[in-house]
């Protein structure tokens, strides 16, 4: 009796199911002529496909859905320009280490080089999608055969589901996704997440505990790598134990939690420099976790920030140890398994804590100094703005997901809790990524969200508030209105004697913008207007929150820029 033959089955079908393999609950794109073989294999997948208005919106949803959930984010676009659109959120993803894939259809392989119509092959003078690619993913590939596919989804689910991801790009060739393969290709491709750091040497825990006992004044300066490896906890019982006081670079804020007695807020150029002042003032070692010291973070790399103390820096890349700042040790190691291994090593030891700190009474007397120095970064014009960060945190206890483009304001008004998801635009810091990237997430989550943006960058991506209508995604938007790119009108103040160009503008009335939409609208003038908030769904329903800030008025920082 001869052996059956074969079941096979089409590449694009193959590509879905490696996408629900991955875990891809949601996708998002907009079809084209070049990838609708993929779209037809969607249709009888679980995977819910979600269309949206451009597609660098797309890759922007595909990363705001994997920040939150810690899975693998899928987006899909057709050749050519949709591809091409792709590339600024894609590179927000590769900064940001974000396990994403896109799968982008191609020409037929059989017109390479002819001129096909949005042929983007690198050969007869189109466009070289691989290169445009190349900088800013992990992996990318234009699938030109079927004979190396197996190879090629190996290669990509490994960048996807390592402790360290990244983007990963497939471009796919029409008549490659309806050519038909072994149904049995995806049995050879492993699924699991890579594993964690293994133990870490003893000596680096041995060293680390010896200069904590040394200090009088520790400092821990938590960065995104805490909140990455899931760390948090275990940071906080540290810090709790040992009366360690704990700043967060912008992107870690909520790595502890910032209503705890200990935490001093967020460290960097756009804060009020309460964790500032202690750094220079009190602290005698850092101890740095997972933060590369960017610009940000180091006040634009100021070698006076660290002088005179020690310093342990602990990171799972090695191109982040001593790249700013030279360490007295360097550990490179995943941050959970550092932690773990240093807080079992406390208890064991039963170090003693340090005295104790008021960091309450510290802040108070900062502010009170730079209060009476007029070097508040804030003044009163910004107290509407101060009061609703407030209420947002009396609002909801229970916590809320917080993307944010605007980040000056929720770095210094609003203090994450250990309930709280705090998303800043850091990355490549591309305007327009909060509304798209909420909308990611709101296929994930269920608690309240909200999209924190300025009406400059509302401009780049208002369309995509339909997105979050046609598929009843619930969403609020903050949107701040001084008519004007902010950043750039205050640099121009600041630094080239109010000689504005190019940065007001006037805005629709946006009222009128969210009728349009079929979406709930209030506007915020003063703390007063704070109380009309109560009538909104911020669970079901989906706002448009206006404030309203005077064009003239600045935040009190230098970027030196």
């Amino acid at each position: 009796m001869k052996n059956p033959a074969p079941m096979t089955i089409p590449v694009s079908e193959v590509l879905v199911k490696f996408l629900e393999n991955l875990g891809v609950k949601c996708i998002f794109g907009i079809p084209g002529s070049h990838i609708l073989p993929v779209y037809d294999a969607l249709y009888d997948s679980p995977i819910r496909s979600v269309l949206v208005k451009h597609e660098q919106a797309a890759g922007f949803m595909a990363g705001g859905q994997a920040r939150v959930s810690g899975g693998v984010g899928a987006c899909i676009t057709t050749a050519g320009p949709g591809a091409t659109n792709l590339v600024t959120a894609i590179a927000s993803a590769y900064a940001d280490h974000l396990p994403v894939i896109a799968i982008t259809g191609e020409a037929p392989t059989y017109i390479f080089g002819k001129g096909g119509l949005q042929e983007s092959s690198g050969e007869g003078g189109s466009i070289d999608q691989v290169a445009l690619f190349a900088g800013i993913t992990r992996y990318h590939k234009l699938i030109e055969r079927t004979d190396y596919l197996a190879n090629v989804l190996i290669q990509a689910a490994k960048h996807l589901l390592s402790k360290t991801p990244g983007p990963v790009v497939l471009s796919i060739p029409y008549n490659i996704q309806k050519e038909t393969v072994d149904a049995s290709i995806l049995d050879a491709i492993s699924f699991n997440r890579a594993n964690g750091e293994a133990v870490i040497a003893e000596a680096y825990i041995a060293k680390s505990v010896a200069l904590l006992r040394e200090a009088q004044r520790p400092l821990i300066v938590a960065g995104y790598g805490c909140i990455r490896a899931g760390a948090q906890a275990t940071l906080q019982r540290i810090s709790q134990r040992l009366n360690i006081p704990v700043t967060s670079s912008l992107k870690a804020k909520g790595a502890v939690d910032e209503r705890s007695p200990l935490a001093l807020g967020s460290l960097g150029v756009t804060s009020g420099g309460d964790a500032l002042r202690y750094l220079e003032q009190e602290a005698d070692l850092v101890l740095l976790l997972g933060a590369s010291f960017n610009e940000r973070t180091s006040y634009v790399w100021d070698k006076k920030l660290l002088a005179g103390k020690r310093l342990i820096q602990v990171d799972n890349s090695a191109q982040q140890l001593d790249k700013v700042f030279r360490a007295d040790l360097t550990v490179h190691a995943d941050l959970g398994a550092y932690l773990d291994a240093l807080d079992a090593a406390i208890a064991q030891q039963q170090v003693e804590a340090k005295a104790s700190v008021d960091i309450a009474a510290f802040i108070a007397a900062t502010q009170a100094r730079a209060d009476s120095a007029g070097e508040r970064i804030f003044d009163a014009k910004f107290d509407h703005v101060r009061a609703f960060y407030a209420w947002l945190e009396r609002q909801f206890p229970d916590g809320l997901v917080m993307f944010d483009d605007n980040i000056v304001f929720a770095q210094n008004f609003y203090r994450v809790s250990a309930k709280d998801r705090f998303c800043p635009n850091t990355g490549i810091s591309s305007l327009g990524y909060a509304i798209p990237a909420a909308i990611g997430a709101g296929c994930e989550l269920k608690q309240p969200l909200f999209a924190m943006i300025g009406d400059g960058g509302f401009h780049m991506c208002a369309m995509e508030i339909m997105t979050a209508v046609n598929y009843n995604i619930p969403l609020n938007i903050v949107l701040f209105n001084n008519s004007t790119m902010g950043l750039i009108r205050k640099n121009q103040h600041h630094l080239y004697r109010d000689r504005f160009i190019d940065c007001d503008f006037a805005n629709p009335d946006f009222t009128l913008l969210a009728q349009s939409f079929g979406i709930n609208h209030t506007r915020v003038e003063s703390e007063q207007d704070l109380a009309q908030l109560a009538a909104l769904d911020f669970h079901h329903g989906i706002n448009l929150i206006e404030v309203m800030i005077a064009q003239d008025a600045y935040p009190n920082y230098s970027s030196r820029r």
